[in-house]
């Protein structure tokens, strides 16, 4: 049975359709899916099964190998040189905090419906199709453009490693085109490509490409933290290169500290894409807590510890905001000139891995979608023989590389990563959402405590960013934190839970969704205009694909049986739905 012969099938059709626009929205937009659904029904909309093969030591070198990308080697000198100093190593430590309490949520969900769909699934099920579907599309457009430029970011990694002066002399450039995308890279095209016949053969085979590189990557990290502590100076700690600019460990006060967080975070994008293995992991219950939580806390600790070598390595005003390692190294005695190369190496090996984790994700993500009935299910399709997504992960790979090809996409991090931000505090919403309303409680005391939270942390985050200094900001600032306390202690007293997680849960409900919840809106306080131009600009594109072409596939698939609508899940489907999942 066709999934758009109804809507799509002739034009005077299509127009049919668009007339009863208003009354598809109404019926589709919010309706719910359900744990049944996303882990048995739509599952099987994707014909053959996702085999179940990996473990946690997989999910963990997954995680690290997404997280731990060349990002650290451009951040972490930003951040020291330009908001908090040598207590940057702080910065990174509060950055990985906020990461680990996102991880909870994640793996809450994940536990609970052991999918391939991620964010997308869990939103779904809770907020309904219309916000799953801008979430899901925002984060695919993240991944596909910032895939793109990190492909093209390995080509300028890799000149640095062989050692050229300039990443231009890999690139060729044809005449004619206009300036920006007339740089041919033909290596970003292979890697791309060659990732995607990778992650389309076998996720088992992939799990291992991506460890092998991993540990590569981290020996690298590891020579630099020793290297860099060896040849440190402990006063480097304290003591600025110049006299005339503020020392100490604190050099730009409490404040710098937080900035400097907001900046590192970034750093920690791509725990999120574990949560899409979860329908091919061995015992959800066990192995996706020890995955995903594990791989956050390791790389907390890494990144702290770069943060420190990099710290003793020169004083905080010294330190090469762009290349803060390869500069350390380099602007040293002669004979250690060549650990730049070799730094340049190892970031190009954690490109690779953040690019084959990403682009395992993307495809996973649009593989859901499809089942969905939001996107033609050609996407959903998984081949019987390799157990893997191959159309969603061949197409998004086509169109990586393409991309990667000739656009010069200078992309920066903030740009890229408030999709991610924004994702991560609607799963942060969902999991108060999902644990506090269902079929048997009145959603609005959850839905007014979701709305006045977020409310006092974008007020709180408005004045840290805009407020002048001194005490009337001190003491809003203060007010905005004790409102905040206030409102969750008064939720946790008057509104009980409806549901508890048979198997894993996110601990001490509402505090640690409500936490990431205030951290996600601060750190999406610190990007820039560009970052929601962008936002809004996709977000607004998604609508319209939502309004002319999703909703009326949607439409159609509920009505030809493979969708419901407003499905309210019982509290034994989730059950028996779990144990089926979990015996696995």
């Amino acid at each position: 049975m066709e999934t758009h012969s109804s809507s799509f099938s002739t034009f005077k059709s299509y127009l049919r359709a668009l007339s009863d626009t208003p009354h598809r929205l109404s019926r589709r937009a919010c309706s719910v899916s359900t744990s049944f659904e996303e882990t048995s029904q739509a599952r099987a909309r994707s014909g053959s099964d996702m085999k179940r093969s990996l473990r946690w030591f997989d999910l963990i070198g997954f995680g690290v190998g997404g997280m731990v990308g060349a990002g650290v080697f451009v951040t972490s000198g930003r951040a020291s040189r330009l908001y908090a100093g040598p207590a940057v190593i702080l910065s990174y430590a509060i950055a990985g905090f906020c990461a680990l309490l996102s991880a909870f949520c994640y793996t809450e969900f994940a536990v609970e419906m052991p999918v391939a769909g991620g964010a997308f699934s869990y939103i779904r099920v809770t907020f309904g199709e219309f916000m799953a579907f801008v979430t899901g599309a925002n984060l695919i457009i993240d991944y596909v453009l910032s895939n793109a430029a990190v492909a093209r970011g390995f080509t300028a990694y890799l000149g640095t490693a062989l050692g050229l002066p300039s990443h231009t002399k890999l690139r060729f450039t044809v005449h004619g085109l206009p300036d920006g995308f007339n740089e041919m890279d033909i290596i970003a095209v292979v890697v791309v490509l060659l990732l995607t016949i990778v992650i389309c053969y076998s996720t088992r085979e992939s799990s291992w490409v991506n460890m092998v590189l991993t540990v590569v990557h981290i020996l690298f990290i590891v020579f630099v933290i020793v290297v860099g502590f060896w040849r440190g100076d402990p006063k480097n700690f304290t003591e600025p290169g110049n006299p005339k600019n503020a020392g100490g460990f604190f050099p730009f006060g409490a404040s710098g500290v937080f900035n400097g967080a907001a900046m590192v975070y970034l750093s920690y994008i791509g725990y999120d894409a574990v949560s899409t293995m979860a329908e091919e992991v061995r015992n959800p219950a066990k192995n996706i807590p020890i995955g995903v939580s594990g791989s956050v806390i390791l790389v907390t600790v890494l990144y702290c510890l770069m943060a420190a070598s990099m710290s003793a390595l020169l004083p905080y005003d010294m330190i090469d905001a762009e290349a803060p390692f390869s500069g350390a190294f380099a602007g040293g005695s002669g004979g250690w000139r060549w650990a730049a190369n070799l730094i340049g190496a190892g970031a190009s090996m954690g490109i690779v891995t953040s690019l084959l984790v990403a682009m395992l994700g993307q495809a996973r993500y649009m593989c859901v979608i499809g089942r969905s009935g939001v996107v033609p299910r050609w996407f959903a399709r998984v081949h019987p023989s390799t157990s893997t997504p191959v159309n969603a992960s061949a197409f998004l790979g086509f169109l990586t590389a393409a991309i990667a090809l000739f656009t010069d996409l200078n992309i920066l991090l903030n740009l890229v990563s408030i999709g991610s931000l924004f994702v991560f505090f609607m799963v942060a919403s969902a999991v108060i959402y999902r644990r506090y309303a269902s079929s048997s409680a009145n959603p609005w005391p959850t839905l007014s405590f979701l709305f006045c939270f977020s409310l006092t942390s974008l007020i709180f985050t408005l004045l840290w960013q805009f407020a002048p200094a001194g005490k009337p900001k001190a003491l809003m600032l203060g007010s905005c934190i004790a409102a905040a306390i206030g409102l969750v202690q008064l939720f946790h007293f008057m509104v009980p839970q409806a549901r508890k997680p048979e198997f894993w849960g996110v601990p001490f409900m509402p505090w640690i969704p409500s936490i990431s919840i205030f951290l996600n809106i601060f750190l999406l306080g610190s990007l820039d205009r560009p970052s929601y131009v962008r936002f809004g600009f996709f977000s607004g594109l998604v609508v319209v694909v939502y309004i002319l072409y999703s909703v009326h596939s949607s439409f159609d698939a509920e009505r030809d049986g493979f969708l419901t609508q407003n499905l309210q899940e019982s509290n034994k489907e989730s059950i028996d739905t779990a144990n089926d999942a979990l015996k696995v």
